[in-house]
């Protein structure tokens, strides 16, 4: 009778030891969850916020090239005889032969 006593408070403290461990091994499974879930917002917050950091600097690069282009178009223009002609005309005052220079009266 004794011998089954033991086997059978064995028996139960085993099984209790048991249940604790598969408490333990839960509750740690269910922090990492609790983590992850908590991380996992977090990186999406900051991938919406690359998003839009990505999108305002494409906007960015897209009017710096639009402004490169205006630039390059008027370099050209500034090498051409049309924009030499017009600043002799405009800021030196000076005129192609045959021509009369009028001015306003003030």
């Amino acid at each position: 009778m004794k011998k089954e006593k033991n086997k059978n408070s064995r028996k139960t403290a085993a099984a209790r030891q048991s249940k604790r461990t598969i408490l333990g091994i839960t509750a740690v499974v269910c922090v990492l969850m609790a983590v992850l879930l908590v991380q996992g917002s977090s990186l999406r917050g900051k991938l919406a916020a690359n998003e839009n950091r990505e999108q305002e600097l494409q906007q960015q690069i897209d009017a710096e090239q639009q402004r490169t282009e205006e630039i390059e178009d008027l370099q050209d223009y500034m090498k051409s005889d049309e924009y030499a002609e017009k600043t002799a005309r405009e800021k030196l005052g000076l005129v192609k032969d045959g021509e009369i220079l009028f001015k306003e009266a003030d």
